[in-house]
């Protein structure tokens, strides 16, 4: 049985500053922006927010490449801001998550300028430097951003390891004196009031320590070494090395991003005992539509292994652990568009999606837009992209001499600026969001989705939202009951149950635009049932037994019932 926690029973929110709302006509979102909607939030009725990096930093990626873990970005505000954000978050009992970006820095950093400037500072090991072989780089690992990821140096004639961008060095965690001082300045924010962190790639921070080469899988001259630097040799030790040093001592949350952990993996991550980490964001799921050469190659989906994925993380984290529930953020492009119908159907699969992550076990997470529908951007050109890894993805294509038109079909559909457009707030210039130029343009979408045309109307995703959040509150069961799945080969029907204490939830989600037909299992006895929610609004409430034999699904709809 669970342990009853307070972010267990959390809904979490994620904000992505730049593209939120802006308070001063710059184009960029800042933290007063943010702070002029602590209203709405609160309205919504989520109890944390998730803040994207605001630190300092020269934004090569968008904050994720930080120069001052301690100060506060110029385009976002100033400390003062963010204590002002703070406080009015916990004056509404709303607690505050921020990023932690531990795996690199910034070239900018103080501490890499230092590194970098003599290979005998004492901030040399800071990093991870090595010399070139035969002429070449020290492997051939490949940068997630495309390209070697090393890159050479000349002042002191050396390679640094950076497995994103050449902007963002990773820092060497072999060296305790650079993991004290990440504990010193966790501690620092959490003295500062912060509720907890989201840790970002944080099973990178332990590379294989002879950093060998990958294996070759092609052609390139760079290839993917991920089994040399996710989930590293000494991974648990850090982590473990973190909690007693930083975490044990506040009441807080930590949510990890792992690549290429599976459910088995993530029971040692969270297991309530081992004291590592709450919650995990995994990629199992969305990874579903990447083809054999990974991300921008289009593979279609199956309902089966959707089921499945999810199915295994439930049951593999019930006892001893917790889930993270999510289909979108920063990084991935807009649930609708993915898993939904972003155009007849938009409403309906929206709720569908939303009725899903909210009657899971695991603490749901929304990112913003996401209560709204928002979709994804189909931009007129690639001028209109901002995303270093899309732009280097467009750019590795066109040297490589790929079709156009296939290239910018799969930017539309997969790219990261999807996630990103600025918050639809109404329907005026530029959605509300800025009275200048947007940092990144608006979806042209914006004046038939938007949060003001969202409150006015009671059947919006927004209010359907606003269900789901409260249901969840009144009822423990949607928090802690146990998961069994059903019909388990039905093509378009996903549908389990939930059961805590005398309590049963029945959902039934159709995840298509054609009909399908819901046949109650014989193992599925009850007299009663009484509708909680559903995404069409002609539903009798109450039913009996018998009205659940046979049920036909209209396009994309969502039922639960509470069973007695």
């Amino acid at each position: 049985m669970p342990k009853k926690k307070w972010w267990k029973e959390s809904v979490v929110y994620q904000i992505y500053p730049r593209s939120f709302k802006d308070s001063n006509g710059d184009g960029t979102g800042d933290l007063k922006g943010i702070i002029s909607k602590l209203d709405y939030l609160h309205y919504l009725g989520v109890n944390v927010l998730w803040l994207c990096p605001v630190y300092h930093s020269p934004n090569v990626d968008n904050g994720y490449d930080i120069s001052d873990y301690r100060g506060i970005m110029d385009e976002m505000g100033t400390m003062a801001d963010w204590e002002e954000l703070r406080d009015g978050l916990h004056s509404r009992d709303m607690k505050l998550v921020m990023d932690l970006v531990v795996n690199h820095t910034s070239d900018q950093h103080r501490w890499f300028q230092e590194s970098r400037s003599s290979k005998d500072s004492p901030y040399r090991s800071y990093y991870i430097w090595r010399p070139g072989k035969d002429g070449k780089e020290p492997n051939n690992w490949s940068s997630e951003f495309g390209g070697s990821a090393w890159e050479f140096d000349a002042l002191t004639g050396e390679y640094y390891l950076h497995v994103f961008s050449k902007n963002q060095p990773d820092l060497n965690w072999e060296n305790k004196t650079v993991r004290y001082e990440i504990y010193d300045m966790m501690r620092w924010w959490l003295d500062k009031g912060v509720d907890g962190f989201r840790m970002d790639v944080i099973n990178m921070i332990a590379k294989h320590p002879d950093l060998p080469d990958a294996p070759s899988v092609d052609s390139s001259p760079y290839q993917w070494g991920g089994q040399f630097f996710i989930n590293g040799p000494r991974l648990r030790y850090y982590l473990r090395e973190m909690y007693v040093k930083v975490l044990s001592k506040y009441d807080i949350m930590t949510v990890g991003e792992t690549r290429w952990v599976d459910a088995d993996m993530a029971r040692i991550f969270v297991d309530e005992y081992r004291h590592e980490l709450n919650m995990l964001f995994h990629f199992e799921l969305l990874e579903l539509d990447y083809g054999p050469s990974g991300k921008w190659e289009k593979k279609a989906w199956e309902l089966s292994d959707f089921k499945r994925i999810l199915s295994d993380w439930q049951k593999k984290l019930a006892d001893s652990g917790w889930n993270s529930l999510f289909l979108s953020n920063h990084d991935h492009p807009r649930m609708v568009s993915r898993f939904g119908n972003d155009s007849t159907y938009r409403v309906e699969s929206a709720k569908m999606l939303a009725t899903l992550l909210h009657t899971l076990q695991g603490t749901p997470y929304i990112y913003q837009g996401e209560e709204i529908g928002m979709t994804n951007v189909r931009f007129p050109c690639i001028e209109h992209y901002r995303d270093i890894e899309t732009l280097n993805m467009y750019e590795e294509g066109l040297k490589n001499s790929k079709d156009l038109k296939e290239l910018t079909e799969v930017i539309c559909e997969k790219g990261r600026d999807n996630a990103r457009t600025p918050m639809q707030w109404n329907d005026s210039s530029q959605a509300g969001f800025t009275e200048g130029t947007p940092w990144i343009s608006v979806n042209p979408n914006y004046q038939e989705i938007n949060v003001e045309q969202a409150q006015q109307d009671q059947n919006s995703i927004l209010h359907y939202y606003r269900k789901l959040i409260d249901l969840r509150r009144r009822y423990p069961l949607f928090v802690y009951g146990d998961y069994r799945l059903i019909l388990h080969k039905h093509t378009r029907i996903y549908s389990y149950l939930r059961h805590w204490e005398e309590e049963t939830l029945l959902v039934i989600l159709n995840f298509f635009e054609e009909s399908a037909v819901f046949t109650l299992p014989e193992r599925v006895t009850f007299k009663n049932g009484r509708l909680l929610i559903a995404n069409y609004s002609d539903i009798n409430e109450k039913i009996v037994a018998e009205d659940l034999n046979e049920l036909s699904l209209r396009p994309y709809e969502a039922r639960v019932y509470l069973l007695d």
